[in-house]
């Protein structure tokens, strides 16, 4: 914690070379800024501070203002909302989410809560759009003219997603009831070759049984995105993170890259982690329970020693135009995992479909007949 004044980290700017004095960007894969003019390597300190769990209930008997905080240069996206940082000198600028312009006269300088630690950038973007490339090529019935777009879009981006993580000691009380499967025999008349006859079935049925327990189970780091600016579904589905490479949060790592302003707040995240960790007890439950089939009729979850975390992992985001719709995709920068929206192309479906229905026909001519 800070002290009662908060603890404002400086804008987020850019680094000189320590050897030619030229502006510096992190590189990927690495543990330095390098300098695209000289070559000169200006490694970044390895920290051997402890990643720090925030408590939950303290924040917000304290407030906001007890956390260290780090001030960006912020600005707006008037078409899906998304805030994003602007590095000093930039002139222009579009949004990694819809491709927008970004009225960058617009921008403005906020403090938001420091994150604690981050992944770094793990891969180059050429690499990042190579991962792509293989992944379009996989599509099927993709258009043959969409590989042809995606060799010259401009809105390639690496950027930081924010999310929060959580941790919780749970309690739980529960009762129910378990389903144990039993078959009885039980007859029954049908007609057969127009005659009525009987005959014998297995049946089966349930014998329930009351019960109840209590299960205890600690979560940690219970991961939720706190973006609002991509597909949730296509988020998750970048999983997993190689959260234990987690390294301390150091300023220097944002240099060259889009940093996303929380769009889901603190309450809200522990919500959806809240829903998270529930749907996750109930299968706990359920095999306790035990049985073929159970049944929950009341529960009761106690969330102690909850703590948290603002993070920041890495993508590649790009938004662009395949014949006038916008499409989105996402890299995850420490894995190369590719999900996105893409188009389809109707002619290769229907084409599809003949062929399916010609080979069906011939099958039924040859070897019916």
């Amino acid at each position: 914690m800070g002290n009662s004044e908060g603890n404002i980290q400086p804008t987020v700017d850019i680094f000189g070379c320590t050897d030619c004095g030229a502006d510096l960007k992190f590189k990927p894969g690495t543990t330095a800024l390098t300098c695209e003019y000289c070559g000169a390597k200006n490694e970044i300190p390895v920290s051997d501070t402890k990643i720090q769990e925030l408590d939950f209930h303290e924040y917000f008997e304290k407030g906001a203002k007890e956390l260290d905080t780090i001030e960006l240069n912020l600005v707006k996206c008037n078409t899906c909302g998304a805030e994003s940082s602007l590095e000093p000198h930039i002139a222009s600028s579009s949004c990694p989410y819809c491709a927008t312009p970004l009225i960058v006269s617009n921008a403005h300088s906020e403090s938001i809560i420091q994150p604690k630690s981050l992944l770094p950038f793990k891969l180059t973007k050429k690499e990042a759009l190579e991962a792509f490339k293989i992944w379009i090529n996989k599509l099927w019935f993709a258009p043959n003219s969409l590989k042809k777009a995606i060799l010259s879009f401009d809105h390639f981006k690496g950027v930081y997603l924010p999310f929060w993580t959580f941790d919780s000691n749970t309690t739980t009380n529960y009762t129910g009831q378990k389903g144990v499967h039993y078959y009885v025999s039980e007859t029954y008349s049908t007609t057969e070759n127009g005659k009525s006859v009987t005959k014998t079935r297995q049946v089966q049925k349930t014998r329930w049984s009351y019960a109840s327990g209590q299960i205890i189970h600690a979560f940690d780091d219970v991961l939720i995105p706190a973006s609002e600016s991509l597909p949730k579904k296509q988020v998750k589905e970048l999983e997993p993170w190689d959260l234990p490479n987690l390294v301390p949060f150091n300023k220097k790592y944002l240099s060259g890259f889009i940093t996303e302003k929380y769009q889901v707040n603190l309450e809200t995240g522990f919500n959806r982690a809240r829903v998270d960790m529930e749907d996750s007890i109930t299968g706990l439950i359920r095999r306790d329970i035990g049985g073929d089939v159970q049944r929950i009729h009341t529960r009761n979850t106690q969330f102690e020693a909850v703590t948290f975390k603002h993070i920041l992992l890495p993508a590649y985001v790009s938004a662009y135009k395949f014949k006038d719709k916008l499409y989105r995709f996402m890299v995850n920068a420490r894995t190369g995992e590719v999900q996105g929206e893409r188009p389809w192309s109707t002619v290769k479906i229907a084409l599809a479909v003949v062929g399916v229905i010609a080979v069906a026909l011939a099958a039924y001519f040859l070897f019916g007949s």
